[in-house]
């Protein structure tokens, strides 16, 4: 969304919305006992996630993000992945089709990204190549695959940045730091500030996908931007209590209310919702 799903996001989680979870729902402080032990896995290729949006019970339009490649480059290892982000047909006055990619370091920051959103029979492209090493990021608009720029510019950076997508991985690999987590996100050539607290709150919620309820860590935060579905302000994610940390379901404010995005399918080796232990 613009970001995270961004969110995510985005979905950072951005990542990586919803629906009202009642706060008395089985919601205490971790302890490190809780914490599954398993190395991070937050990055695996192949990893394909599927979400639902709603408003107001409406289901709005549909996320999904997957892990395409690891490439290492100059003793880096990066991760490409992509979001493709549509509005169901037949939706009233909404009609969102937009795709995000991103080379991401295994360090969670990015590194490249690119968004391209479809406007009539065309798609409008904004590329952002981050040089850290000169405190740079270069930007680049145009139409994708046209051969057309119609801006070039360049923003100055003092620290490692996120965007859109990168932002729904690097919340997860801080799912467990139970600390207040100052994220440096630019989205539409500007830069902002989305503030996490890991809070370390373990709570259980059942989804449409399984039929039990599952084991998930909980947090909030303010992403300090505005994104696709009108997304702004607060939001509130949970995570699952595993090594591979997948956004399960989050709520944010959007300007018509309240969105929820809900993990509605997936494909990842190994992988399942964590069942909540039960007393």
């Amino acid at each position: 969304m613009n970001i995270i799903i961004r969110f995510i996001l985005l979905l950072n989680l951005f990542l990586l919305s919803i629906g009202v979870l009642n706060a008395g729902n089985l919601m205490s402080t971790i302890n490190p006992s809780q914490i599954s032990s398993v190395p991070d896995s937050v990055f695996q290729v192949g990893e394909e996630l599927v979400y639902n949006v709603s408003y107001a019970s409406i289901d709005i339009g549909q996320v999904r993000v997957k892990q395409i490649e690891e490439i290492d480059k100059d003793g880096n290892k990066l991760y490409k992945a992509i979001a493709y982000i549509d509005s169901y047909k037949g939706i009233p006055f909404v009609d969102l089709h937009a795709v995000f990619q991103s080379l991401i370091h295994s360090n969670g920051y990015t590194t490249w990204f690119n968004a391209r959103d479809k406007q009539d029979d065309s798609w409008k492209s904004t590329i952002y190549n981050f040089d850290y090493q000169n405190h740079s990021m270069y930007l680049e608009e145009g139409i994708w695959k046209s051969g057309k720029i119609d801006k070039r510019d360049t923003v100055q950076i003092d620290t490692l940045h996120q965007d859109g997508l990168s932002l729904f991985y690097s919340s997860r690999k801080h799912l467990f730091d139970q600390k207040r987590v100052l994220i440096p996100v630019v989205v539409n050539e500007k830069k902002f500030t989305t503030t996490i607290d890991f809070l370390g709150k373990r709570t259980q919620e059942e989804i449409d996908a399984v039929k039990y309820p599952v084991d998930l860590i909980y947090f909030e935060g303010e992403t300090g931007f505005v994104g696709i579905f009108g997304l702004t302000g607060g939001f509130e994610g949970w995570f699952s209590n595993d090594a591979a940390r997948i956004p399960v379901i989050a709520k944010m404010k959007a300007i018509i209310g309240k969105i929820r995005i809900e993990l509605m399918s997936w494909n990842r080796q190994g992988w399942f919702p964590p069942r909540a232990v039960t007393e």
